[in-house]
């Protein structure tokens, strides 16, 4: 290790913990969570690899908050909901959207389910009950609650999930929708990213509370801070919080701190504002290497598994690649799919199409 490498914060559980947090089966269940977390990880340094070389649009990566992705999955059923924020991409494939159907998605290609009509990495995975995403920050708040209610008209004992980053804890959408959850009590768990950054404003600079899940008091509801680059705590207080939505206790707010590992987006320079210690305290919180540290040390995870696993992730990431690039942009007589009921008369022609 060089002078200049961070030292990991390792994870702290003893096999007794682990077994009592995740269950019996706890090295199974966090080897699979790994690798996921690894394919998240290469996800994202491919796709902003090939949009600086120009072969997709825009990317927006989620480097360094795979634990909460990952953790999601761990504890939501398939009849969930969930209402991203901006860097859920990786719940949604371990949830059981196709990989090779989002590669579509970034590239804007003909098998692109919105034709290129949307922002890259903003897909909507029905069969997998995931919303798309929105940029107008927060809106999905109050979508999430919305859904909860239903839920609970129907008598459905599914939960809603509303992802949603530091900056949108100030947007209108958030006092709506928290007000609205505590007043009529239902199942939804608020989960905040709080990478720190609401693109170059810090979270000091955009509220004055020392916890952002202290808001949740003024709403009724609990709230907790968690480590977001812990899997094991984020799966804990997660499960807990969906199991009391589940049984008709209400929602709750849960706010996981973690480390935005790269740019905002593939749009933007962060060295303009961060300061130059910041990446080294982020790579010292890297959930990845947390996780597989703690694999290691309790014997789940040897040199040759984690090779393998991160051979198998770039192989499939860079599979779904390659059959994307093979398809060709969205046909021009497509512009009106899913659009219009019926397709306009062709230009010069009668309605009548003569």
């Amino acid at each position: 290790m060089s002078a200049t490498e961070p030292v990991l914060v390792p994870l702290e559980y003893q096999e007794e913990e682990l077994t009592t947090l995740i269950g019996p089966d706890w090295a199974d269940r966090l080897l699979h969570a790994y690798r996921w977390m690894v394919l998240g990880r290469t996800l994202d340094a491919r796709m902003l690899g090939l949009q600086r070389q120009g072969r997709i649009g825009f990317y927006g990566p989620a480097t360094g908050q795979e634990a909460v992705s990952v953790g999601a999955w761990m504890v939501s059923k398939p009849q969930d909901w969930i209402f991203p924020g901006l860097r859920e991409q990786l719940l949604a494939l371990a949830r059981g959207h196709s990989l090779t159907t989002y590669l579509h998605h970034l590239f804007a290609n003909d098998l692109d389910p919105a034709r290129g009509r949307q922002m890259p990495c903003h897909p909507t995975a029905r069969e997998v009950h995931y919303v798309s995403m929105s940029s107008v920050i927060g809106t999905q708040i109050s979508q999430a609650v919305g859904t909860a209610y239903a839920l609970r008209h129907k008598r459905d004992p599914s939960v809603a999930f509303a992802f949603f980053g530091d900056g949108a804890t100030s947007s209108n959408d958030f006092h709506a929708g928290l007000n609205l959850a505590g007043v009529l009590d239902l199942p939804v768990v608020f989960c905040c990213t709080n990478n720190q950054w609401a693109i170059s404003v810090p979270v000091e600079r955009q509220s004055a509370v020392a916890h952002l899940s202290e808001k949740a008091t003024a709403y009724g509801m609990p709230g907790a801070t968690v480590d977001g680059t812990d899997v094991v705590a984020v799966f804990a207080s997660l499960n807990g919080a969906a199991e009391k939505a589940r049984s008709g206790h209400g929602p709750t707010m849960l706010e996981f701190v973690l480390y935005r590992m790269t740019p905002h987006s593939s749009s933007d320079d962060p060295t303009r504002y961060q300061a130059k210690d910041w990446m080294a305290r982020a790579q010292a919180h890297d959930p990845v290497r947390r996780l597989e540290d703690l694999l290691a040390r309790r014997g789940a995870l040897d040199e040759a598994k984690r090779a393998l696993i991160a051979l198998d992730a770039d192989g499939e990431v860079r599979g779904a690649i390659a059959t994307a690039e093979k398809v060709g942009p969205p046909l021009s007589e497509s512009l009106t799919t899913d659009v219009l009921a019926s397709p306009p008369a062709p230009a010069g022609t009668g309605s009548d199409g003569s």
